[in-house]
């Protein structure tokens, strides 16, 4: 190995140590599912703020949103308004209720507050559907962030990508199934710190190596496509429209996700929550317009034929001294790494505590918790390694999938608009439903298809995806809407 091959592997470890000590300290404040699995309502405003940044973005931001706009160009940037939108309404708008009924009602998971106004037999019904779609969804996630660890270690180090996943999946697990929400958040905020430090520092390289923001735009007016720099990606009209509304979906989506919530449902205080937005807005403006500058230098310096989700590894080894490309290089590992901590830790609260397999073991409930959690990340190591996908697609299937089920439902409770238990089911099934519809459609070749089935297909196909992210929230509302109810159980 050479000099930063070593030094990579030497901050890389050191780094991952801590992230097992943090494991081991925060296991001793792990006694019951409620410390498990949202600490117990404590975290403080950095944490929260951070953390949630943190696992909102980490490989999806540095690997996949800077592929996007460096094969698309700037039309790509019509999703940032959408992404800061979801941080605003999440944080703003859903987060009082959230905090307040969880700490009324004693929630543990995302699925308790969707079911909070249902009993017997319905309840069972939203809570086990509930539990279904997260695992299914988070499986593919999960999946996608193993891939992006692998990758990561395959650029730095020789070994293939089974070695590569089995290593990044070990190190979570570890400090996971120690620390659990504790563990996860305190892991997530050190990962945000470290993903500031790569906003700041190799954006910055790459602008200066390609001559600065005039160099990088007649670079790119000289050799990309005509649209690329075009706002409108060379759309117009309907075409236009379709993309807008596709692109700001991926921050619709962010009103459903049930390892978001989570952070707003253990903030302990309203102060602290105000303070962790701003604390989160601010990194994300800093995050994504790092990674914007870091796309369209990289695009000006390597050209359009290469993967864009490797772009960040590339030009890291390329441009920066091997000491700092070393230490940056070795918090991108961790942080693509530690992303799916807090994705596994919902998936496995959303058997053990939702679906009541821990309550069948008194006494024993975080060591089942464990147990699942182990499961869960098994299952999704071998997805990785058996069913290859770019990190970009399979996290936004699960980030769209997700949101259309629960976003509409925590809108209408939020607002005060207490639904019927066959409402919330009907709205979950069928946000769920239309999503994985559109999908499929998308995927289908249009060449076989006639009729209604050929339209559908064109429209799935539609730049954006937007019949994917955001058609699937339109019938969900409407039957929440007429199955809304005041006051009382619902049944």
């Amino acid at each position: 190995m050479n000099q930063q091959t070593i030094l990579v592997l030497i901050t890389l470890v050191t780094y991952n140590l801590i992230l097992i000590g943090v494991g081991v300290w925060a296991s001793k404040r792990n006694r019951n599912e409620s410390d498990f699995f949202v600490a117990s309502q404590g975290l403080g405003a950095w944490v929260a703020g951070l953390s949630y940044a943190a696992s909102t973005s980490s490989a999806w931001v540095l690997l996949g949103f800077t592929g996007f706009v460096y094969a698309t160009g700037l039309s790509a940037l019509w999703m940032v308004p959408g992404i800061w939108g979801g941080y605003v309404a999440v944080w703003l708008w859903f987060g009082r209720r959230l905090r307040e009924e969880t700490a009324e009602r004693g929630h543990v998971t995302l699925t308790d507050f969707l079911a909070a106004r249902t009993s017997g037999r319905m309840r069972v019904l939203i809570t086990g559907l509930a539990s279904l779609l997260i695992v299914f969804c988070f499986v593919f996630y999960i999946a996608a962030q193993f891939g992006a660890a692998a990758a990561a270690f395959e650029t730095q180090f020789p070994v293939n990508q089974t070695e590569a996943v089995m290593i990044g999946a070990a190190v979570i697990l570890i400090y996971s199934l120690l620390g659990g929400f504790w563990a996860v958040s305190v892991t997530d905020m050190l990962q945000g710190f470290m993903m500031l430090l790569v906003a700041l520092t190799l954006p910055v390289a790459a602008l200066i190596a390609a001559g600065g923001p005039a160099q990088v735009f007649a670079t790119l007016a000289a050799e990309a496509p005509p649209e690329y720099l075009q706002i409108t990606g060379g759309r117009a009209g309907f075409m236009l429209v379709g993309f807008v509304l596709g692109v700001w979906g991926v921050g619709i989506g962010a009103l459903g996700q049930p390892q978001l919530m989570s952070r707003l449902m253990a903030v302990k205080d309203e102060a602290a929550r105000y303070r962790g937005f701003a604390i989160a807005i601010v990194w994300a403006v800093i995050m994504f317009t790092g990674m914007t500058v870091l796309a369209l230098a990289g695009r000006a310096l390597v050209g359009g034929a290469e993967n864009g989700e490797n772009l960040f590894y590339l030009l890291a080894g390329d441009l920066l001294p091997p000491i700092l490309a070393g230490i940056v290089l070795a918090a991108v590992l961790s942080a693509v790494m530690s992303t799916v901590d807090s994705i596994l830790l919902v998936a496995a609260a959303a058997i053990a505590h939702d679906m009541g397999l821990s309550r069948r073991f008194p006494g024993s409930e975080l060591t089942v918790s464990r147990i699942v959690m182990l499961a869960i990340a098994l299952v999704a190591i071998w997805m990785t390694l058996a069913l290859p996908s770019t990190i970009f697609a399979r996290v936004l299937f699960a980030w769209a999938a997700l949101g259309a089920a629960f976003g509409p439902i925590i809108i209408m409770r939020v607002m005060r608009f207490e639904p019927s238990g066959r409402a919330i089911l009907g709205a979950m099934a069928s946000g769920f439903a239309l999503t994985v519809f559109f999908n499929a459609m998308g995927a289908v070749d249009p060449a076989g298809l006639d009729g209604v089935m050929r339209i559908l297909s064109d429209l799935a196909r539609l730049p954006g995806d937007p019949f994917e992210r955001v058609m699937p929230w339109v019938p969900a509302l409407l039957i929440l809407w007429l199955g809304r109810q005041r006051g009382g159980l619902a049944q």
